[in-house]
């Protein structure tokens, strides 16, 4: 029988589960969203050993972290579950990583891995006495299913999916562990903070994501005229986007462009070193990307800038410590395709647009420092 819960119903707990399989092999945002879930396996099956199916930065990340995770399973490069990493060695085949994975005798192997066209395939091959996940129109069944519906914030959509075993949610609010490895990282990258920081993250795989470069620029000039150190970071391809913010702020400061404490952090730290940053930061300011998420999973307050499609799925609902700054855009701003997907799924073309132009242009420098002010202050 269900019992209500304060995410909808859950299934009774599954009798005899020693060992669970996670199948979550995607990007740095996609994992934070499905931490209040893992939370809520760990909660409903504390003696059970959980297994994330993931890649391998996945085990870089949570080797030696406190979590729910009690151990990373790498799992092969393969179309719709993830791409290799340009120095990874050959993987197995995905035959022979599931004929591995079969001897692991998972009792629980659940997708949470997106729609399933090309994951519960691989969930199901898992051989676990009860699979749950999601399903699209085009995906296989599991035992136990929910409807994939493209518009559902991240984090509710997988805490329904563990509810489908028996584990009831115990947060909404993702929660990453900071190590004194992070910290130390940090240290001894940045050094000694002579002034309050905030980091800005002008980056985004999606670069109908980006907020323009200027305009963090902008933000930057402001923040250090109020004060306060900032730290621009950004991975080695982003480099560009990142000497244009500092740029930006640099001619913004005119004669006090000498001494200006605007750092460019290109490829400087590694994931846990991005961690012990933010951690140590009073304010993150990005583009809806992993960054972003990561610094509210640490604890750190964030003003966010969304597309509106992305705002409904990926921001977080709170506002004690967070402000997503939505764009209104739904039209491409090249060919003006209306690119919000699964509304008018008969338009032909809808969501499909080719052009990667930006969508949050018309967010203005006044609303996100008004937020930030806000979150540095105490308003």
């Amino acid at each position: 029988m269900d019992t209500p819960s304060a995410i909808g119903p859950v299934h009774e707990r599954i009798a005899g589960v020693r060992r669970i399989a996670v199948l979550r092999a995607n990007a740095l945002g996609d994992f934070i969203f499905i931490l209040p879930a893992l939370d809520a396996l760990r909660a409903g099956y504390p003696e059970a050993e959980i297994v994330l199916l993931g890649a391998p930065w996945h085990a870089g990340l949570l080797a030696g972290r406190p979590g729910p995770v009690d151990r990373v399973l790498v799992v092969p490069p393969a179309p719709g579950i993830r791409s290799a990493g340009p120095d990874e060695p050959e993987p197995a085949s995905m035959d022979d990583f599931l004929a591995g994975a079969r001897r692991e005798n998972f009792d629980l192997a659940l997708q949470l891995h997106g729609g399933g066209a090309n994951s519960n395939p691989v969930v199901a091959g898992l051989g676990a006495r009860i699979t749950a996940g999601l399903r699209a129109e085009d995906a296989p069944p599991l035992d136990r299913w929910l409807r994939y519906v493209y518009y559902q914030p991240e984090v509710l959509r997988y805490l329904e999916v563990v509810g489908l075993v028996g584990a009831g949610a115990t947060t909404v609010v993702p929660s990453l562990a900071v190590t004194d490895a992070d910290r130390a990282e940090a240290r001894v990258t940045l050094g000694a903070a002579t002034r309050p920081r905030v980091a800005l993250h002008p980056g985004a795989t999606d670069t109908r994501r980006r907020w323009p470069a200027e305009r963090f620029g902008a933000v930057a000039a402001h923040l250090v005229a109020e004060g306060y150190e900032v730290l621009v970071t950004g991975t080695p391809a982003e480099r560009d986007v990142v000497d244009l913010v500092v740029a930006t702020a640099v001619e913004r400061a005119g004669d006090r462009a000498g001494d200006l404490p605007v750092r460019p952090l290109v490829g400087a730290l590694s994931l846990s070193g991005l961690i012990g940053c933010y951690a140590g930061c009073r304010l993150v300011v990005s583009n809806d990307t992993g960054p972003l998420h990561l610094a509210a999973a640490v604890g750190t307050p964030t003003v966010g800038v969304f597309w509106v499609g992305n705002l409904i799925n990926s921001a977080t609902p709170l506002r004690a410590r967070h402000r997503p700054i939505a764009s209104w855009t739904i039209h491409c701003p090249v060919c003006g395709v209306d690119c919000s997907p699964g509304v008018y799924p008969d338009r032909p073309g809808d969501g499909n647009c080719p052009h990667r132009d930006s969508f949050v242009t018309d967010v203005p420098v006044s609303e996100v420092l008004a937020a930030a002010a806000e979150l540095l202050t105490g308003g």
